[in-house]
């Protein structure tokens, strides 16, 4: 309440309803204060821990398909020779392969012409790509200049994969026309032939090599020749599929002499490999998040420890006591059962450590059997999934709990709310009680005093001065 307030009894009513009030409020304010802070801390807690099991989710859904350990790989000892690739029927196998010469597309030069070259006549070129093609014809009109004629036959010829340019010698002014094949292989030459007079300057006979200002061929069209083994082969395309089942080769360069590359045909080791490091760098995570939200830290004499969101946390002991339990189970097969067979072992502080040298061992050993450990219904990874998928799925344990503390903070606010208004009402309350009792006690002072003046001014009465 506004304005100067206890005139009539000398008390400073401000100040007691103020204490009044605080003594009201605080014991409530602190609790509400204790309660928020350990409602917000669990609930951050929960999305650590529910965090760290959405990564360990990932990882073992990465590990356990069955796909991943179908896949195969190629890998070639000069890759700036040939690639390679295999599909997952691959056959495992080792090759030695050489390459003599790549596929190669057809490329012909028209004889040197006068840069200011246009065609004397009308009539038609034909565009072959192979001795056997039909070609394309393509209509020049009498005073086409190279661009107009290079244009024409761009657009007649582009479904054909054939290109037309124009090279400029700037020593003598002459240019050419020059016209590039996409198809490589073999017999696949350009040439142009034409039965009009006024167009002979643009035949290209694409067998012949290119001498001099003659028309010809820049390079012929070839196949890829290479060897396997030893075995000559040849292919249209440096792109080789099939020469060895569900292998594909990409040819790139040659080879030096009497110095073979190595293609190597099997599982994709590295790619497993990952994805069990990636599996146990997860659950390696898990447990270091379970352990510092469950830990009591000393900080010092004298200071209250640091502790952990979920010490004493039901929750987490269940969800880590089903997962190690699975870890430990072993599988009701041969070559690898647990996972010390893979070189796998708990650490004192609770985290796996990988051996990589027998986990490699393992691979190349027994690379089917790793993948029936860790794959399909009753493999490690789906054993494990299940055990921590009532925690950590949508509606589980910890959404459920987190739901929970959400809606104890959102009560926390209301109580604020209530809190604020009951008081406020409190405050006026006893400020309107106070202010009664300061007009009483000044009425009453007031009546004192003129009381005491008739009495003074009474004859008879004497006045003693002190």
């Amino acid at each position: 309440m506004a304005g100067i307030t206890g005139i009539g009894s000398g008390l400073d009513i401000n100040s007691i309803v103020g204490a009044l009030i605080n003594a009201e409020k605080a014991p409530k304010q602190a609790q509400l204060a204790r309660l928020e802070k350990a409602s917000t801390t669990k609930f951050s807690a929960l999305g650590q821990l529910k965090g760290a099991l959405g990564t360990f989710q990932t990882a073992m859904k990465n590990l356990n398909s069955p796909a991943l350990f179908e896949k195969r790989t190629a890998t070639s000892s000069n890759s700036s020779a040939l690639t390679a690739t295999a599909s997952k029927t691959a056959l495992a196998g080792s090759y030695k392969v050489t390459v003599e010469r790549l596929a190669s597309a057809s490329k012909v030069a028209t004889a040197a012409l006068a840069s200011d070259f246009a065609a004397t006549g009308t009539g038609q070129l034909s565009v072959k790509l192979g001795a056997s093609d039909a070609g394309v014809s393509v209509d020049i009109a009498s005073g086409d200049t190279l661009v107009g004629i290079r244009d024409k036959l761009n657009a007649a010829l582009k479904d054909k994969g054939i290109t037309a340019n124009i090279v400029n010698n700037p020593a003598d002014g002459t240019s050419r026309l020059v016209l590039n094949a996409k198809e490589t292989g073999g017999g696949q030459d350009i040439s142009i032939e034409t039965a009009d007079a006024g167009l002979t300057a643009l035949v290209v006979d694409g067998a012949s090599e290119v001498v001099g200002d003659a028309a010809g061929y820049l390079q012929q069209a070839a196949d890829a020749e290479f060897t396997i083994d030893g075995l000559a082969l040849k292919s249209s395309s440096n792109s080789v599929d099939g020469a060895i089942p569900d292998v594909t080769f990409t040819l790139v360069g040659k080879t030096e002499v009497d110095k073979p590359l190595t293609v190597n045909v099997g599982q994709d080791k590295s790619g497993v490999t990952a994805n069990i490091k990636k599996f146990v760098e997860a659950y390696n995570k898990l447990i270091a998040t379970t352990s510092e939200l469950t830990s009591v830290v000393a900080v010092g004499e004298g200071k209250a420890p640091v502790v952990g969101g979920l010490v004493g946390d039901a929750s987490v002991r269940m969800l880590l006591s089903g997962v190690r339990n699975e870890l430990v189970n072993p599988a009701d097969q041969e070559g690898v059962r647990v996972l010390a067979d893979l070189g796998i072992t708990t650490q004192k502080d609770g985290t796996l450590k990988i051996d990589d040298a027998t986990l490699s061992t393992a691979l190349t050993d027994n690379f089917d059997a790793v993948g029936a450990f860790f794959t399909g219904d009753n493999g490690l990874m789906s054993r494990v999934d299940k055990r921590i998928d009532g925690f950590a799925k949508t509606g589980g344990v910890l959404e459920q709990r987190m739901s929970g503390l959400q809606s104890t903070l959102t009560g926390i606010d209301k109580q604020r709310e209530t809190l604020n208004r009951r008081v406020e009402q409190m405050q006026a309350r006893l400020l309107s009680q106070f202010n009664a009792m300061d007009a009483l006690v000044g009425q009453l002072n007031q009546t004192s005093e003129r009381l005491a003046q008739s009495l003074g001014n009474l004859p008879g009465v004497v006045k003693q001065d002190y």
